[in-house]
């Protein structure tokens, strides 16, 4: 089937790449159908896109190729929701905040985006009880020019 997307223009998808958010995303509560493209050639950088609205993308990515160190234990509803049975099974994502300069883009590692990718089944999960925020810097040592 073909969607019109954000950053790609008019894409052709296969239905078992859509995923569906087994609860929308906060803020989002009409949508609950997205596919995972990427952005960039390194696989770094990817759009979380709706397929029901084309202006609808997150720029998202794999915290654990900023964040090493990130760590969390999802609650057994979760588990149950995406029907997870192996940890082979999961993928995680983190909601990108891009910023001009792109040095200071934030990952928000408070709310992660779990994905079932057997099944296809996707939720945000908000990490209580947590040092986590929504805003952490992707480049925390990257020193940027200052205009003036």
């Amino acid at each position: 089937m073909k969607i019109n997307t954000k950053y790609h223009g008019e894409k052709e998808i296969e239905e078992k790449e859509v995923l569906t958010f087994v609860r929308p995303i906060p803020g989002f509560p009409d949508e609950d159908k997205f596919i995972v493209l990427p952005l960039d050639e390194e696989g770094s950088f990817f759009a979380l896109q709706s397929i029901q609205n084309e202006q609808l993308a997150f720029v998202i990515s794999n915290p654990f190729l900023f964040f090493p160190d990130y760590d969390f234990t999802l609650e057994n509803t979760v588990i149950d929701q995406l029907e997870l049975a192996s940890e082979k099974d999961v993928l995680v994502f983190t909601i990108l905040t891009v910023q001009e300069p792109f040095e200071k883009t934030t990952a928000n590692l408070q709310a992660p985006i779990i994905i079932n990718q057997k099944k296809n089944l996707a939720k945000q999960v908000i990490l209580n009880q947590t040092n986590y925020i929504t805003k952490h810097l992707l480049f925390p040592n990257k020193k940027t020019a200052v205009k003036g």
